[in-house]
């Protein structure tokens, strides 16, 4: 009897393992509409977040293939693009981006991976200059605790949060966000007035959301939680890189007093290698004029 019971255990981890390792090169593009009076015309945009190095076909074609498919008048990106935990490999995002600036508006806040290149520089030197300044060369609107826009009607700013934001769950405690933060990273925040642009925040941790609308974006854009590397019907994400446990807004979308947030299950991972009915997702975002 117990030997049947560990080869079907076996067996079972095996069929884990193959199907997490589809999942990991298998996107999927997926659709949401937002509305706003706002907005002066309607725009469809791409959010890409947490490739973590990861390829899709040589020099990720497949994603840039998919990308021009849906013809977008913008890419967004919110961070993790690279994986900085002592490795010091910018290549992969470096060569998506030179492919993707040469057709379309990209604008990029930082996550975690890139901000440790300042917050470790005893390891990575001069590497986070390196790469910000080969993207801005490349035309990118590269957003560190500023703002950029898209027409008249669009504002888009990328926040910089800073190291205890990100800590993990099992050795420390996570800290609220205290009040005024974002003002003094960002100043003041836009109002509700519909004279007002419609304004998009790269802020890659989904867990200060309602600090994020409270400061005035229109539409939060995160990441980070990887969609909590094995999601469970039912149940949601499972664990985030921060060793928290079952938390709601591992991925989705979010709404909070009229203010939205889009929750990216991202397109890799690192550390924890898994992901399991949890594919990749290539975020398209259609903003529709009220």
């Amino acid at each position: 009897m117990w030997k049947e019971a560990v080869s079907l255990a076996a067996a079972a981890g095996a069929a884990c393992v193959l199907r997490s390792e589809y999942e990991k090169k298998h996107f999927s593009v997926e659709v949401t509409e937002i509305i706003s009076p706002k907005l002066e015309r309607d725009r469809n945009l791409i959010f890409l977040s947490d490739l973590h190095n990861n390829e899709f076909g040589r020099d990720n074609g497949e994603l840039v293939a998919a990308i021009h498919r849906l013809n977008p008048d913008a890419v967004l990106s919110g961070g993790d693009m690279m994986v900085c935990k002592g490795k010091r490999d910018i290549k992969v995002p470096l060569k998506l981006f030179r492919q993707l600036a040469a057709s379309y508006p990209v604008y990029c806040g930082n996550g975690n991976h890139e901000n440790r290149m300042v917050w470790e520089r005893s390891l990575y030197g001069d590497l986070y200059e390196e790469y910000r300044d080969a993207m801005t060369a490349m035309g990118v609107s590269y957003l560190e605790d500023s703002c950029a826009f898209l027409g008249r009607d669009l504002r888009i700013a990328g926040l910089d949060l800073a190291p205890c934001f990100y800590r993990k769950a099992l050795y420390q405690k996570v800290p609220p966000m205290p009040p005024g933060y974002l003002e003094r990273k960002l100043g003041k925040g836009p109002s509700d007035c519909k004279e007002e642009p419609f304004t998009i925040l790269l802020a890659h941790s989904p867990l200060y959301f309602d600090s994020y609308a409270r400061w005035g974006a229109d539409l939060t854009l995160a990441g980070h939680f990887h969609g909590g590397t094995i999601r469970i019907p039912g149940l949601g994400g499972v664990m985030t890189p921060q060793y928290q446990f079952f938390l709601p807004w591992c991925a989705g979308d979010f709404e909070r007093d009229g203010k939205r947030m889009i929750v990216s299950r991202g397109l890799g991972t690192h550390s924890i290698n898994i992901r399991l009915n949890n594919r990749p997702q290539l975020v398209l975002i259609r903003l529709r004029r009220a």
